[in-house]
């Protein structure tokens, strides 16, 4: 990565597992600094271990659902190093459930974990990055963020809103010399499905079939190093496969997609 990442400042939420815990490991081998988020601090201190360079780890916990302790915890997080380079927005949960069986508490939880937690640690952040006129929020949507398809409505629905709030924000802060990216991805091979939010009081009994067969977390680590060193405004994310041809046809032939949406039930 040419030296990009060398003694960088990166914060990354959702470090405990998936494709943020791959982040962590890419990005300590490429020699950034890193201050790793999530809920289960015995998990994080694994992941901090793993690291190429454990000596430049800190650890912040960190649940995106208690509104109230995420102003603070920019604070901290700032403190743990001096200050922030790149903040990677990667937590979240995801959602399982026709609409009509999906009640309104599902909503409101995906909403605030994958939603609001975003917005809420951005606005905290947003005054350091303009006061050292410089910073890289990326942000990990998805492919939901860009279509809409079958028994994802809470969870499209706030993907859909990070692509509105981030994309507003970048027009915003580009005088100040922030960087703004939209990550999209596809199916990544996470454990992500087994803790879906549903119309039942627990996550899917067995992983998706799709995620199954996506690619692996530590590719996509790397597909989002090089977006982020390049500073694109968004980026897919994922193999070359049906749900990138999913975002075309959306953006290109909407009444195709239209069509073929009701057909594209999770597996």
């Amino acid at each position: 990565m040419n030296n990009h990442f060398n003694n960088k400042v990166t914060w990354i939420t959702g470090a405990s597992s998936g494709i943020g815990e791959a982040l962590a490991y890419a990005m300590a081998a490429a020699g950034a600094k890193l201050i790793l988020s999530g809920r289960r601090m015995d998990e994080l201190e694994r992941v901090k271990q793993a690291c190429s360079v454990p000596g430049s780890v800190q650890l912040l916990q960190l649940d995106l659902a208690d509104a109230a302790s995420l102003e603070g915890k920019v604070a901290d997080a700032i403190a743990c190093f001096g200050h922030i380079d790149i903040m990677v927005h990667n937590g979240g949960v995801t959602q399982r459930g026709l609409v009509m069986e999906t009640g309104m508490e599902a909503h409101r939880r995906v909403m605030e974990v994958d939603y609001f937690s975003y917005v809420e640690l951005t606005r905290a952040l947003l005054p350091h990055f303009v006061a050292r006129k410089a910073g890289h929020f990326v942000v990990t949507s998805s492919v939901m963020g860009k279509i809409g398809t079958p028994m994802r409505s809470a969870y499209a629905a706030a993907k859909h809103a990070l692509h509105g709030f981030f994309d507003c924000l970048r027009a915003e802060v580009a005088a100040d010399n922030i960087k703004v990216t939209i990550l999209t991805p596809g199916y990544i091979r996470t454990n992500i499905s087994r803790y879906a939010v549903t119309n039942k009081p627990y996550g899917l009994s067995k992983p998706s079939e799709n995620i199954e067969n996506g690619l692996s977390a530590d590719r996509a680590a790397i597909q989002i190093m090089k977006v982020i060193k390049r500073g694109a405004f968004e980026a897919y994310i994922g193999k070359f496969s049906g749900e990138r041809f999913a975002i075309w046809v959306m953006r290109f032939a909407p009444g195709v997609f239209t069509r073929i949406a009701p057909k594209l039930v999770p597996k």
